[in-house]
């Protein structure tokens, strides 16, 4: 009996320390100041403005495009930027801005071209691209009906 008293006492003793450390802790923390916050400085930098993706070499690739931006008090108002134009995007409509093609259309005999429209899929560094854009090529080679009737057989020499 008296051995569970003393493990009882010994008990309250170590709940009465850690109430004790858990208290000096958290007046410590409450004591703390808070450091102030930065304040925030007001820019009168404009957005920047970027320049068309200009490649290195050829007409895709790695390449570089130009931005400014306006402002009295700004420290940088032009800088160069590195960009990449894919390969295989239709530089015709500006090389930054990516269409999801139709099927070609049929051939128009009038024209002898044929025809489809791509809708804008991505448009890289927020280029300004057409929502819509159609573009025709050559029908290519015409069947024309093959003559019937006589054959004219060539002479070996």
């Amino acid at each position: 009996m008296q051995q569970q008293q003393q493990q009882r006492r010994m008990l309250t003793a170590a709940l009465l320390a850690l109430i004790f450390l858990l208290a000096a802790v958290s007046t410590t923390e409450a004591g703390k100041k808070e450091k102030p916050e930065k304040k925030a400085k007001k820019s009168d930098c404009g957005e920047w403005q970027w320049s068309v993706c200009v490649p290195t070499s050829g007409d895709c690739g790695l390449g570089t495009r130009e931005g400014t931006r306006t402002g009295a008090e700004c420290k940088q108002t032009t800088k160069t930027q590195k960009c990449k134009i894919p390969c295989n995007w239709k530089k015709q409509f500006g090389a930054e801005c990516k269409y999801q093609f139709q099927a070609w259309g049929e051939c128009d005999l009038n024209t002898a071209l044929k025809t489809r429209t791509g809708n804008l899929k991505r448009a890289l560094h927020n280029a300004d691209c057409q929502k819509t854009v159609t573009i025709s090529k050559p029908c290519g080679k015409l069947t024309k009906p093959k003559p019937q009737g006589k054959f004219h057989l060539l002479k070996a020499a």
